[in-house]
């Protein structure tokens, strides 16, 4: 395997918990961080996704496949946001809200199983971006393996290529809420017509997509090199008229492309501050 000594370090603190539940979303983070895991731990390394109306059927479906693949027992653990109104509202901080309610949920699920560990995926080029959650990571006692051995994510990638993992190089896909402006609701109409119309896209071979939300209009981010193709006719009609189905009467191409956390370009510098998650 390799000689990376962060690799190495990653490897012996795993082996040192005695024990882990690893919070398993079946991205390639997180995957990584369960392959290892269940490299140092074996038997007691487990894996849990958590299901919300945030999450697709077919990733929790995807996560549980490969957390099968590594050879790690995996659950379900449903956590209910119909009653967050704290979540649902949608502030700036609303990852903070979510993490904290979907963390304690996977603390109570670790301690009944006897790990004595919590583990989730954030990685060192995380901590250098606007991530509210990483505070109800704290305050929780929720470990951060791979930020704590400064592996980013190039490395990560490297590292899962190295493992022979599947999937070393798909597109991160954050949850669904990431596409509803600030102070905008989420509704359940809403997640499903943004996951409608990211699935159109996909299925007409743009990857790394999002649509976000506003209402009677989609703003859709493709990466540069496809900006040509999706204003093309015909496969721009093919775009247009099947988002215009779902509800949305305009259909519009961001020309600065896609972006992790656009939504975060409309707040105060103040909160941009990755030391003030």
């Amino acid at each position: 395997m390799s000689a990376d000594p962060r690799f190495v370090r990653l490897e012996q603190s795993l082996r040192a918990l005695g024990g882990c539940l690893v919070a398993y979303s079946g991205g390639v983070d997180s995957t990584f961080l369960l392959a290892v895991a269940h490299r140092a731990l074996g038997v007691r390394a487990a894996a849990a996704t958590v299901r919300t109306p945030f999450l697709e059927r077919a990733e929790i479906d995807d996560a549980h496949r490969r957390a099968v693949a590594i050879g790690v027992a995996h659950e379900i653990v449903d956590v209910d946001l119909a009653g967050a109104p704290e979540v649902l509202a949608n502030p700036p901080d609303r990852c903070y809200h979510c993490k904290s309610l979907v963390f304690a949920a996977l603390r109570r699920r670790a301690d009944e199983l006897g790990l004595p560990a919590l583990l989730d995926a954030t990685h060192a080029d995380d901590l250098r971006e606007r991530r509210p959650g990483v505070r109800a990571l704290r305050e929780l006692g929720v470990l951060s393996p791979l930020a704590a051995a400064g592996l980013g994510k190039a490395d990560i990638r490297a590292l899962s290529t190295e493992l022979g993992l599947e999937g070393a190089d798909r597109p991160s896909s954050p949850c669904l809420a990431t596409r509803v402006p600030y102070g905008e609701p989420i509704t359940p109409e809403r997640l499903r017509r943004i996951s409608g119309a990211e699935h159109v896209l996909r299925a007409l071979g743009f990857e790394g997509t999002r649509v976000r939300d506003y209402g009677d209009l989609a703003r859709i981010e493709v990466r540069p090199a496809d900006f040509e193709r999706a204003a093309a006719w015909p496969l721009r009609r093919g775009i247009v008229e099947p988002l215009r189905d779902l509800g949305y009467r305009y259909v519009t191409l961001d020309l600065a492309g896609y972006r992790s956390g656009s939504m975060d370009e409309v707040l105060p510098a103040s909160e941009h501050n990755p030391t003030a998650e």
